[in-house]
């Protein structure tokens, strides 16, 4: 399983050293201020090369049976040249822009248009109107959250279409891949813009706004916290679960759809990605209310980081395991599968358990048990941007006893399970344990530098009580 995150950049140094008290006061535990050079240069080169990396991956695949070496080897020999394989490429067309204009209106429909009432009938799920943690500024914005119910109904939909209606192949999205990239791209750059100019001349909060001065840093990591349109359109919690999200088990269903119609069945491997990656997806909109705590909602802002990010990227690069295994059928043997399965089942168990006991200990304001115990907690305090002093605690109990992001442990362990299920053939498949190593790594510096920022000395008692990130006795 995989946190929902799009391609990382290096933090952005502070400009500002002073106490945890003056930085609090100015809001400064969101993004940078200012922007050094480092950072400045990967900002750049991500927003060059993160569309490139994209093609190239489904390119391969398309072209070269996902040997990510084919087309440098091909090109380096003179076998050919870049016009060759550009030209081979699929352009966007008619169909794929009204499949993806239709698809995401759908589900700007289902995200305004229908309030949640799966929270009056499932038992434990928590949906409906929620609040979010307070921001830099002071503001707490509420939010609909509906998620699990338009997961619920688009997968109705599709699975009552290919046993009832035939309104469409089961195999739509694969057959049109490529071209629906380019209209996701274009989606992906048009929202990013918008938000931009957004920030700069009507922001739904100009106190929740940052910037640096540079504009390529603006784009890409975003000026507004929460743009919205109307009262209840937040950019960043309809872009972080959908489209991409509802997306990613409709992508899977449609390559095991592929794969039995090209090779006659669907094999182990793509059941074993398809349900691994499945309860991933429903434990994320089960726990969207969870979602408004966590690093994208509390701390990022809206820009081409998360609009292009959530557009491409995740859809494209998150699902890279079943678009390989319809060009390499892989049938794993029981002992393999059962392993992988086990891996995937395990990983699951300590990333959501771990996450269970800190949403627990933040609803019960520590009155609760952790592993049979009451919990311990470091006290602490921030100040927000309106001056407004805040109060908080520390969870160091259970896993997060353990190391200060130990629920990572088990995204890289669910992560592993996807890509141990694509056998060893080729390199393809696990590009996403490396790309998660390296995101949840960066991930816990970064949270833990804005951390620092907001909580002090305060944080320093807590890295003393915990002193571990990630792997006990390791990082």
């Amino acid at each position: 399983m995989a946190a929902k995150s799009q391609p990382n950049v290096p933090k952005a140094k502070s400009g500002d050293s002073v106490t945890n008290d003056r930085t609090a006061s100015q809001g400064q535990w969101g993004r940078a201020w200012e922007v050094d050079w480092f950072s400045l240069g990967s900002i750049i080169f991500l927003l060059l090369c993160a569309p490139f990396i994209v093609y190239y991956f489904i390119m391969a695949c398309d072209q070269y049976s996902c040997a990510l070496t084919g087309p440098v080897v091909d090109i380096a020999t003179g076998r050919a040249q870049l016009s060759d394989i550009w030209a081979k490429t699929p352009p966007i067309t008619r169909k794929a822009a009204q499949l993806y204009t239709l698809w995401v209106t759908f589900q700007v429909l289902l995200y305004t248009s229908l309030p949640d009432f799966c929270h009056k009938f499932l038992p434990g799920y928590v949906g409906g109107i929620q609040e979010g943690a307070v921001t830099p500024a002071g503001v707490v914005n509420k939010y609909q959250i509906n998620g699990l119910q338009a997961w619920l109904l688009t997968h109705l939909l599709w699975f009552a279409n290919a046993h009832l209606l035939s309104w469409f192949s089961p195999t739509i999205i694969f057959d049109n891949w490529i071209p629906l990239l380019w209209c996701a791209n274009i989606l992906g750059y048009a929202v990013s813009t918008f938000a931009m100019v957004k920030g700069y001349f009507f922001p739904t909060s100009a106190r929740d706004c940052k910037f640096t001065g540079n504009f390529f840093y603006n784009y890409m990591m975003g000026v507004e916290f929460n743009p919205r349109i109307g009262k209840w359109f937040d950019f960043k919690l309809f872009f972080n679960g959908r489209p991409g999200i509802v997306a990613w088990t409709l992508i899977n269903l449609s390559f095991a759809a592929k794969q039995r119609e090209l090779h006659g069945h669907v094999t182990n491997a793509m059941v074993l990605v398809n349900v691994l990656q499945a309860i991933y997806v429903i434990d994320f909109f089960w726990n969207e209310t969870w979602y408004l705590k966590t690093i994208d909602i509390c701390h990022d802002h809206f820009g081409w980081y998360l609009g292009w990010g959530d557009c491409v990227w995740l859809p494209y690069l998150y699902t890279l395991q079943g678009l390989y295994l319809v060009y390499h059928p892989v049938q794993l043997s029981t002992p393999h599968a059962v392993g992988v399965l086990l891996l995937g089942l395990v990983g699951y168990y300590i990333f959501r358990v771990a996450n269970h006991q800190k949403d627990l200990f933040r609803r019960t304001d520590g009155r609760c048990l952790i592993w049979g115990k009451k919990p311990k907690v470091i006290e602490c305090s921030y100040t927000s941007a309106d001056g407004q002093r805040h109060h908080s605690k520390l969870l160091v109990s259970g896993f997060w006893g353990v190391a200060r992001h130990f629920n990572y442990v088990g995204d890289l362990m669910g992560s592993l399970a996807y890509c141990l299920a694509c056998g060893g053939g080729h390199l393809l498949p696990y590009f996403y344990i490396i790309y998660m190593a390296i995101l949840l790594t960066h991930r816990c510096l970064r949270d833990e530098h804005r951390c620092a920022s907001k909580y002090g000395r305060d944080w320093e008692r807590y890295t003393a009580a915990v002193p571990y990130r990630l792997l006990p006795g390791i990082f």
